[in-house]
């Protein structure tokens, strides 16, 4: 269906979950943030029922999130039953890394789609302080090469102050395999309105051009590769693209394609509004399919104009992004 101001909505961000295995600085405080309720998560066929009313208004693309998606016992039954419901094209999973080897065979066999893994920089040590974890790099980085093989696969990596050595080391694993590696601007959400380490953002084109001192011929190349808002560069020595995706900067609102659901039931028009329709009574109340399009189908030809990420006095979201569905 189209929205009020004319854009084609035929993407679901589907949240799973709150839980995460990772407290990383700059989406949540070390102590995390309150979780919900067990109970207050929608059920696996609660989200196929809000999937089939979505599919039934024109949005045939989800990408299953969380927190992160792969804490949650039955994921891959669930993209299995995700993925094989009438008029859906494509599942695609966004994950942190860490049990993807553990489940990437259940997961390819469920039919998913395609990955995008979260990974800010190849330093073990600093990925234990940004994530304030155990875990190491070089955990993802297995698990982005094991993927790479099997699904078309994307490196997520936002851009932050003290990992700016790490650009080129990240952006060697389009090099490396057939990945595109994506460096995405910090959201101004929840704890990340406060700038953890006081620093300015780094600008995207000092992006480029440090790259481009490695991969001189680095040009924008017109592809659409997925449901995001990307814009890609590309290069002779790199088997994947470079992406960058400047949400706030360049805001991309003209284009958006997408609505998110919480894992609490909540239809979110806008990332940036705490604006929407709680889907949740309606499932457990005895509301009717007719009945959930409809609070669907008025949520979206709600979806406004353009977020307000400029004008912070103006975010009325303040909950993290694990909360949200990332």
């Amino acid at each position: 269906m189209r929205d009020a101001h004319g854009r084609e909505i035929n993407y679901m961000r589907l949240s799973v979950t709150d839980r995460c295995s990772l407290r990383c600085r700059y989406c949540m405080p070390a102590a995390g943030v309150p979780l919900a309720a067990h109970a207050d998560i929608l059920r696996y066929e609660e989200l196929l029922r809000v999937a089939r009313a979505a599919v039934s208004l024109g949005i045939d693309r989800f990408k299953v999130t969380g927190g992160e998606p792969l804490v949650r016992r039955g994921i891959a039954d669930f993209v299995r039953a995700l993925r094989a419901l009438p008029g859906v094209r494509q599942v695609t999973l966004t994950t942190n890394g860490l049990r993807l080897p553990a489940m990437l065979d259940e997961l390819v066999d469920a039919r998913l789609d395609a990955v995008n893994i979260s990974l800010d920089t190849r330093d073990n040590a600093q990925y234990q302080a940004i994530t304030r974890s155990a875990h190491a790099a070089d955990e993802v980085l297995h698990a982005v090469r094991l993927c790479a093989d099997r699904l078309p696969t994307k490196v997520n990596a936002v851009l932050l102050p003290e990992t700016a050595d790490q650009r080129i080391p990240l952006a060697r694993l389009a090099e490396e395999m057939p990945v595109d590696v994506r460096f995405i601007e910090r959201m101004p959400l929840g704890v990340t309105q406060i700038a953890y380490i006081g620093a300015n953002e780094p600008a995207h084109m000092e992006v480029i051009r440090c790259l481009r001192a490695v991969w001189p011929d680095l040009h924008p190349v017109d592809e659409r590769r997925g449901n995001g808002p990307a814009r890609y560069f590309a290069a002779a020595g790199l088997r994947g693209r470079i992406g960058l995706i400047q949400a706030v900067s360049h805001a991309f609102c003209a284009d958006c394609n997408r609505v998110r659901l919480t894992s609490t039931g909540r239809l979110k028009p806008c990332l940036c509004y705490d604006d929407g329709v709680d889907l949740r009574p309606l499932l457990r109340g005895g509301a009717d399919d007719a009945t959930l399009r409809e609070a669907m189908r008025a949520a979206i030809l709600r979806k406004p104009a353009a977020h307000c990420f400029a004008q912070q006095e103006a975010v009325t979201e303040h909950k993290s992004m694990n909360q949200i569905g990332g």
